[in-house]
């Protein structure tokens, strides 16, 4: 992708985050783009344009001809606008600036996920920033699912999504085909100030809502997920050579004789890494991390690429697999199969019995697959130590242990929460639920995984040298080139994840310390090793899905980016991902790098690269929003036959609104009311996690065991009902001295 492809959305918020770390300073466009690496005529225009575009909407003002600043008032401020489902909303501006609290009809026209210019409002002492949208700058999407409602002269599409406050008027003629109560796509066509709601038209029309098709794409649309792949990059991947010449194999280090084999779960079609095993004459274990070598095949500025980059990476839902790469090179050329020989860019390392790395090589090679193991295959040989390739597969596991106990001491933390799968009969309903839970044999490919991303990390930024690499006699050309890749040297794709907030922390830690557990918050060590601690302490106890619940949501989210801060879940200072390119883009990416690397030469620039990690983790959120959605829908569907049957649950979310419970047996979440709350009247204890009745000062709190009755399945909205049942003790019966608070 190049530069002159950036959208000017990105160029827009680029330009006003370089004049705001600049204030009190001016610029002329000619400045500007080249501090921002811009070379190109076409971008130079768009460059101007925006500042001109910045000065109209009062974000910047010319100081004098052609020179600009940012406008020091601080009434107004641009960010992305998201709203709760009571229609109140919060304008995000910065990482490091609390958001803004945008009340009901204060919002304009703005729709969840915009763009927006927001007018902040006096501050009062003690209270949160507040503002109102004045404008919608960019639209985050113009396409929204809904269930049409039908008049004899028009129409009204109520969208699927809480967060979207409005519905949209259509008009007769826009209807294209609809019928009452059918669950459609609408296109937002305008939103006229002087009108309450948008008009829109019909443009998809997806059938009856609650039914398995209909909500599946539903979904898709929802998320702007692609139903297929466009004929020309079927074509491009059809086109593709997929022999393996004896020229190409004289290229890369042969691995076809080594035992080598993948490890992956019984459903896969792609497997995009392998583990060969060997034991070397100075008493070292041979380990080779082998990734299908996508890049050989996926070529910059072809059709192929550019699909890859949009889509980003794979998105699985709960009935289906949306690739990014199209299954000629997903599910056969790139995919390391059995008994074929593959080409791979490896990661290889020496260790000793300790698993310490004596050597480390990177590189292209050619490997052969001698068996296709799946999880549930390798976890019976670690426990009988009995069956194919079993003396491979216990050293490996003896080594992926040593591994992973190093990672602890540094600081790694250990989630090992059960994720929620179905059995889906032919038609896609759910037979039956189940839960993937981590064993030694998923965690043996794991520590394997981790040590090659975290090796080629540090091997990329850091700028290291190969073991073998001779000095390079550069000419003046050469080191002219060396001089304008100087800003690109050592840039890398990293997959970071920040330090959590002290503010998160003390909060895990209150709510940890009421059940009687402490954590640690001295140093980011001390912090991992508490948190392990913790959920060691944690399991099989009442609290356990609360704790669990809360420590995973006390971390920022992983993102990938060209600035490095590290992987603080894992305790790495340097941490990417390498070992899965057939479905996340950044590792194409990286493999682009370590090839460079490895040439001593570079691969695209940093600000390119910058906004390729900003689309693939943009576009990793819509995938999980949309895989959760799609779960979401199952449980309902799993619970539509259950209506009026009793569960044991725990109280798993505890909001203004309600109280969220997740049943016990099966994983499946609703939400009791708490208009429905019975025998008292229940005020919200924000701070606390609960609701205390007035009268008996019965309390209802996170982690509570209940026991609930499921009132109502609604399809429609993916949505559980719960009431707490007539025979339940509910919540703790306490009785609790209140004691009002005073004000210092």
């Amino acid at each position: 992708m190049s530069r002159n492809k950036k959208p000017k959305r990105f160029l827009f918020e680029e330009v006003l985050d370089f004049l705001k770390h600049n204030g009190g300073k001016s610029f002329n466009y000619k400045q500007l783009g080249a501090a921002m690496e811009i070379n190109s005529d076409q971008e130079r225009v768009m460059l101007i344009e925006t500042l001109e575009a910045l000065k109209q909407q009062g974000f910047v003002i010319e100081k004098e001809k052609g020179r600009y600043q940012i406008k020091e008032s601080k009434q107004y401020v641009t960010g992305t606008i998201d709203f709760t489902s009571q229609s109140t909303a919060f304008v995000t501006f910065s990482e490091t600036e609390e958001d803004i609290f945008i009340p009901a009809r204060k919002s304009k026209d703005a729709l969840q996920g915009d763009l927006v210019k927001v007018h902040l409002h006096p501050r009062r002492s003690g209270r949160r920033k507040e503002g109102e949208v004045v404008e919608v700058i960019k639209r985050n999407k113009t396409e929204f699912v809904g269930t049409i409602k039908i008049s004899p002269k028009f129409a009204f599409v109520i969208p699927d999504s809480n967060k979207i406050h409005v519905d949209f008027y259509i008009r007769s003629s826009e209807i294209n085909g609809a019928k009452d109560g059918e669950k459609v796509l609408v296109k937002l066509k305008d939103w006229r100030s002087d009108e309450q709601t948008p008009t829109g038209t019909v443009i998809t029309i997806f059938g009856k809502p609650g039914e398995h098709k209909t909500e599946m794409n539903a979904i898709m649309a929802e998320y702007g997920l692609p139903t297929k792949f466009p004929d020309e990059v079927e074509y491009e991947a059809r086109s593709l050579p997929t022999e393996i010449t004896n020229k190409e194999i004289s290229k890369r280090r042969d691995f076809r004789e080594i035992t080598t084999f993948t490890i992956d779960p019984v459903d896969a079609k792609d497997f995009d890494d392998a583990l060969s095993i060997q034991k070397l004459e100075n008493g070292l274990w041979e380990i080779g991390v082998h990734i299908a070598d996508v890049t050989h095949y996926l070529k910059t500025k072809t059709v192929l690429d550019k699909e890859a980059v949009q889509r980003a990476t794979s998105v699985y839902l709960v009935d289906r697999v949306i690739p990014m790469l199209p299954e000629m090179l997903s599910n056969f050329v790139c995919s390391l199969r059995p008994q074929e020989e593959k080409l791979c860019f490896s990661a290889v390392f020496q260790l000793d019995d300790d698993a310490q790395i004596h050597h480390q090589w990177f590189g292209k090679t050619v490997i052969y697959s001698d068996r296709r193991f799946t999880y549930e295959e390798v976890q019976t040989i670690i426990e009988t130590e009995e069956g194919d390739y079993k003396n491979e597969i216990l050293v490996l596991d003896r080594l992926a242990k040593k591994l992973r106990y190093e990672r602890q001491k540094r600081g790694s933390i250990f989630f090992d929460k059960a994720e929620v799968k179905f059995h889906l009969d032919e038609s896609g309903s759910p037979t039956g639920v189940y839960f993937k839970t981590q064993k030694d044999a998923h965690k043996l490919i794991e520590d394997f995984m981790l040590l090659a991303n975290k090796k080629v990390a540090e091997f990329i930024g850091k700028g290291g040298k190969q073991d073998g690499d001779e000095a390079i006699v550069e000419n003046a050309e050469q080191q002219n080139k060396k001089k304008e890749n100087e800003s690109n040297k050592n840039v890398c794709v990293y997959r970071v994840h920040d330090v959590p907030s002290d503010e998160k922390m003390q909060e895990l830690s209150g709510m940890a310390a009421r059940f009687g557990h402490k954590l640690n918050l001295g140093n980011k060590q001390k912090i991992a090793q508490s948190i392990n601690k913790l959920l060691q302490d944690v399991k099989d106890k009442k609290e356990q899905s609360m704790m669990e619940l809360l420590a995973v949501r006390s971390m920022p989210k992983a993102i990938y980016t060209t600035k490095n801060v590290g992987h603080y879940g894992l305790g790495f200072d340097y941490y990417t991902h390498f070992t899965s390119p057939i479905r996340r883009y950044p590792d194409v990416l990286v493999h682009r790098l370590l090839e460079a690397r490895l040439h001593h030469s570079t691969y695209s620039t940093k600000d390119e690269l910058e906004f390729l990690c900003k689309h693939s983790s943009d576009m990793e959120r819509v995938a999980a929003e949309a895989e959760r959605a799609s779960v979401k829908y199952k449980q309902v569907e799993f619970m539509s036959d259950k209506v009026g049957q009793t569960f044991e649950g725990i109280i798993s979310g505890v909001t203004e609104w309600g109280i969220y419970v997740e049943i016990t047996e099966n994983k499946c979440e609703g939400m009791i009311r708490s208009r429905d709350l019975k025998g008292d009247r229940f005020d919200f204890d924000e701070e606390n996690y609960r609701y205390i009745g007035r009268s008996t000062h019965k309390i209802y709190a996170l982690g509570d065991n209940v026991k609930i009755k499921v009132m109502n399945a609604d399809l429609v909205k993916k949505q559980l009902d719960f009431a707490f049942a007539d025979d339940e003790g509910s919540g703790k019966h306490k009785f609790v001295e209140h004691k009002r608070r005073r004000g210092r």
